[in-house]
């Protein structure tokens, strides 16, 4: 009798991680370099922000002859453009990424409220919302800024009240859905708290959606503070940022254009590298466009 000959097992492939786009793995690169610069601006930097040299101003950056001691060349005061551009960076990041970070919470925590106890605290979330929604932002922010003054903190707060609503209802529409579902309440009859329920069952399932809604406001917030101070209302000298150096170039747009279009093409390639990213995450967290 003939003795069956034994077929060969597959080996066990490897599971591959799906290829990224091309815009999304160019998008990756600049925000990492971004986030370099952000970290490490210290060290960056081959001159002071504050440091003058007359002798040297308006001169050219090297891709328009001027001198390798001024990559990007300097401004009206002689200041190199390059090390501005470094610090600004990392002050543009992190008036957004706070400001993005205070909104996320203070929305998310209203929304919970307002999904926990319904009646007269959800209608005050909602007629918060609704004024929000309703009232310009850049009216508000240039009302407290005028009648407050200005200083970082108060300004990264501010920042930090622009599209709040949005994580309201995001989460208070889930919220609710949650609790329709079965899960939250049956995790309510086990004896788990509010804490324990929105911070370790509901939080999770709907922390997807949150980061793309994070993802959407992180490069309004840029564009934001770089509008405010373009008018002279945001970050305040010494300090700079992309803003306000874009918002000093425009002066001198017709004979030195290097002062304000460095700043200006960062802010533009941040903020659509973060909408590409953005784009991204929601095709693949969101599972009904899978």
């Amino acid at each position: 009798m003939a003795i069956a000959e034994a077929t060969p097992v597959p080996a066990i492939r490897r599971r591959r991680l799906p290829a990224l786009p091309l815009g999304v793995t160019l998008a990756l690169a600049w925000l990492a370099l971004m986030v370099v610069t952000a970290l490490g601006a210290d060290f960056l930097v081959p001159y002071s922000i504050t440091a003058l040299d007359l002798k040297a101003r308006l001169a050219p950056p090297v891709l328009m002859g001027g001198s390798w001691a001024h990559l990007l060349g300097t401004d009206e005061l002689g200041r190199d453009v390059l090390s501005r551009l470094i610090m600004s960076i990392r002050m543009s990041l992190l008036i957004a990424f706070f400001g993005t970070i205070i909104a996320a919470t203070l929305g998310t925590a209203l929304g919970f409220l307002a999904a926990h106890f319904r009646r007269a605290v959800e209608q005050v979330v909602l007629m918060a919302i609704d004024f929000q929604a309703s009232m310009p932002f850049m009216i508000i922010a240039l009302s407290v800024l005028a009648f407050l003054g200005n200083s970082l903190p108060l300004f990264i707060a501010l920042m930090g009240f622009h599209s709040w609503e949005r994580y309201a209802r995001i989460a208070r529409g889930l919220t609710l859905a949650a609790n329709e579902q079965g899960y939250a309440a049956a995790i309510r009859q086990l004896g788990a708290g509010p804490a324990r329920i929105y911070g370790l069952h509901i939080l999770p399932n709907i922390a997807s959606t949150l980061i793309v809604s994070m993802t959407l406001t992180f490069p309004e917030i840029i564009l934001l503070e770089s509008g405010l101070s373009f008018l002279g209302l945001g970050v305040q000298p010494p300090l700079a940022s992309l803003g306000n150096m874009v918002g000093y170039g425009r002066e001198y747009i017709s004979h030195a254009p290097w002062i304000m279009l460095a700043p200006a093409a960062t802010i533009v390639l941040t903020t659509l590298s973060i909408s590409l990213l953005g784009d991204w995450l929601r095709d693949r967290l969101d599972p009904t466009l899978r």
